[in-house]
């Protein structure tokens, strides 16, 4: 198993330096934010979705205008071997078969996979990275775990050095160091603290630009400081880890944070006379609510209950480890022991929670298959919606074409999925086929 999945990060390596090709997938059904349409098609042009619709003639058309021919014997989803899927589809004309086809997930809160961390280098990210994508999550905020402070800007320099090269790696998250000890989860207790302006200085210029969130207990004494420096720098702060008053989270969203680190988790609940941060990151419509779907960190009607919510704003992310999609066993969240019993991550010190096992295909497949969502509401949580915590729905610096629609002007990013199972069958990342 350990030498196929690093031949397919070293496709995916490949694929990635290539010159992207115009491809056409046609006789899909249509799932994204946008709603359900049947006879779907797309064409790109290598870079970004030029044209959508349902009718063949149209869809003739937009093949012709980028060199493909709409009328040639189609790359047949139903019959293609997905492990040789990149050799010869790209720059060709796809015949869904009915599949579902939506726009590629995107996941602003992961750690690892594979057995890898992005704490761990270049070939820890690529191998991680590889694994989510098998797995349709096209585009990853890089979620870095508490460690010393020089670590921590070390791993930020690493992120930041490999975004050229990888559009699918849209910057880094840091969970920590600034987190409330009494909510700090499976985080270093002796690695946390205070922000102090020198501590968001050093971490700003480590980043050079690729940061792109970071958890901040508000309630801390340079807490809302540390908020508004964040901000005004360009990064979205979340409030998280933390044990923060209804009127103190409040002050963190006026102050710039944009966005609630896995709601219910690592944070004070509801209470009917200590309302705490949820029902302030709830009433602010600004605010993007990160949702753990696993069944496990959330379960099943508290879930549902937290997607009822803020429509529209829940975001599903992962939290996944090293350990997703691999067996059960001994791994490492940091410097931290970990246990991994029936796919489920705790501290071996503790027993605290340690990240999840979880893929954005497993949140999706729940939310339809088991808690009875719209195919609609569950793909939005997973595409649009954790793109407009950055604006990424929007033409941008660093992804260029808007992400989280099939719709023309977007990036090429698409999924087809198995219509009974949800499983993802095929990817396409900037309009390279990977899957």
């Amino acid at each position: 198993m350990e030498q196929s999945r690093e031949r397919f990060a070293n496709e995916v390596d490949i694929a990635l330096a290539q010159s992207a090709r115009p491809f056409a997938i046609h006789n899909a059904r249509k799932v994204d934010a946008r709603g359900v349409a049947e006879h779907y098609w797309l064409v790109s042009d290598g870079s970004a979705i030029i044209a959508t619709g349902n009718r063949d003639d149209d869809f003739a058309a937009a093949c012709a205008s980028v060199g493909l021919d709409a009328d040639t014997d189609s790359d047949s989803v139903s019959s293609a071997d997905s492990g040789n899927a990149m050799t010869g589809s790209a720059g060709s004309v796809t015949d869904a078969a009915g599949r579902m086809m939506t726009p590629g997930y995107v996941d602003i809160h992961a750690h690892g996979s594979w057995g890898s961390s992005f704490d761990d280098g270049v070939q820890g990210i690529r191998m991680a990275r590889a694994g989510h994508m098998m797995h349709g999550t096209i585009r990853q905020v890089l979620s870095l775990i508490t460690n010393p402070l020089d670590v921590m800007c070390a791993n930020l320099q690493t992120v930041h050095g490999m975004m050229s090269a990888r559009p699918d790696i849209l910057g880094a998250h840091l969970e920590g160091p600034f987190l409330a000890l009494s909510r700090k989860g499976a985080h270093d207790p002796e690695c946390l603290k205070d922000p102090v302006p020198e501590y968001v200085d050093r971490l700003l210029h480590a980043a050079n630009g690729c940061l792109r969130q970071i958890t901040i207990a508000p309630e801390l004494p340079h807490g809302i400081d540390a908020i508004c420096r964040f901000a005004a720098a360009g990064v979205v702060p979340a409030v998280g880890h933390c044990d923060a008053d209804y009127a103190t989270a409040r002050k963190g969203f006026n102050a710039g944070a944009g966005i609630m680190t896995h709601m219910f988790n690592a944070m004070n609940g509801l209470h009917h006379r200590k309302p705490g941060p949820i029902p302030a990151a709830v009433e602010d419509p600004r605010v993007t609510i990160e949702l753990i779907n696993d069944g496990f960190h959330v379960q099943d009607p508290m879930v549902r209950l937290g997607f009822s919510f803020a429509p529209h704003r829940i975001a599903f992310v992962t939290d996944a480890m090293a350990a997703t999609d691999c067996p059960d066993g001994h791994y490492l969240l940091g410097a931290l022991d970990v246990n991994v019993i029936d796919g489920h991550a705790r501290l071996v010190s503790n027993g605290a929670i340690a990240g999840s096992t979880l893929t954005l295909e497993k949140a999706v497949q729940r939310a339809v298959l088991e808690l009875g969502f719209t195919p609609t509401d569950a793909v939005e949580a997973a595409t649009l919606t954790p793109a407009k915590a950055f604006g990424f729905n929007r033409a941008n610096p660093v992804t260029k074409q808007p992400l989280g629609l099939l719709a023309p002007g977007y990036a090429a990013d698409v999924l087809l999925l198995d219509p009974a199972t949800w499983a993802v069958e095929h990817v396409w990342c900037d309009a390279h086929l990977l899957r």
